[in-house]
């Protein structure tokens, strides 16, 4: 079973952008308790981390797969020119050789 990593990167985005939401409500929220508070406020810093993080690591990840994408574009291109040159030279020695 093979996994869509950029697929994954996004669910886990998005679960973490809500959590981040509602830590920072938490940690705004003046009717609860200043320890707890506390904790929502580095709830929200480790999720903004983790965020960070992932993002990253997806922006990475989409770079690779387009510089895979451009060097298999350019050796398919090289393979062609170097297919049209061998053409030609097979071509060019064809009619180079003596006749019977």
């Amino acid at each position: 079973m093979k996994i869509d990593t950029q697929q994954l990167r996004g669910k886990l985005l998005k679960s973490l952008n809500e959590l981040y939401d509602l830590a920072c409500s938490l940690a705004k929220n003046r009717s609860i308790d200043l320890s707890l508070r506390n904790k929502w406020v580095r709830v929200a810093a480790y999720c903004a981390q983790t965020i960070e993080s992932l993002a990253k690591g997806f922006d990475e990840r989409q770079i690779d797969e387009d510089l895979d994408e451009l060097e298999r574009l350019v050796n398919e291109a090289k393979s062609k020119v170097k297919a049209t040159a061998d053409q030609k030279g097979d071509a060019a020695a064809g009619s180079a050789e003596p006749s019977k």
